[in-house]
């Protein structure tokens, strides 16, 4: 089954300050002649009605490829539940789907298994895991949650899987595609990126 029109907003997280990459922004990073970026928007759009950016920096160059572009409302790169809290305050559908600008492998069905746990669980958040590993911001959440997670991060707290264990989760099992979700953090990283790209 897969999932109904109108009902999702897709967010790419590009708010980081990629410290592992000379503070490059990561979704600008060119894997292949292109941006990282690129990649995970080709694989991602078809899976959702909309598509935001959440983007601490470079937001014109952002809206090259996608108009909607948003930045953390809490000062200091925050992380992602900042940049899911904030792509709720542009979404104008009942569910939020979220994945890193730098992986640029995510499977192309992953919202529709993402949705169809949440559904069969009745589920407030689904989320990714790659046998014994959760995979936290490959996730579908109800947006109706951003009371809940406002309130988390003005006590201080950062950590997703600590907001997630306050509500109801799906987790979804992609074992044998967790290469999938592997993040170019290094450049050792992305050279196996780029033989990865060469071997598709």
């Amino acid at each position: 089954m897969s999932t109904p029109r109108g009902a999702i907003t897709g967010c790419i997280l590009a708010g980081g300050e990629g410290s592992r990459l000379d503070g490059a922004d990561k979704g600008f990073v060119e894997l292949a002649g292109r941006p990282l970026f690129v990649h995970v928007l080709e694989r991602f759009r078809p899976q959702v009605d909309d598509v935001v950016v959440s983007a601490n920096r470079n937001q014109e160059r952002y809206q090259r490829y996608c108009a909607r572009v948003i930045a953390d409302e809490m000062d200091g790169y925050a992380g992602p539940l900042a940049g899911f809290a904030a792509a709720m305050t542009l979404a104008i559908t009942p569910l939020l789907a979220t994945t890193p600008c730098d992986s640029p492998f995510i499977p192309e069905n992953m919202v529709d298994k993402l949705w169809q746990a949440l559904v069969d669980d009745e589920a407030d958040i689904s989320v990714v895991r790659t046998g014994k590993r959760l995979q936290p911001v490959f996730a579908l959440m109800r947006t109706e949650l951003r009371g809940s997670l406002l309130g988390y991060l003005k006590t201080g707290q950062r950590k997703i899987n600590s907001w997630y264990t306050q509500h109801k989760v799906a987790e979804v099992e992609f074992g044998a595609e967790s290469l999938a979700f592997s993040n170019v953090n290094t450049a050792e990283d992305l050279a196996a990126a780029e033989d990865r790209l060469r071997q598709i």
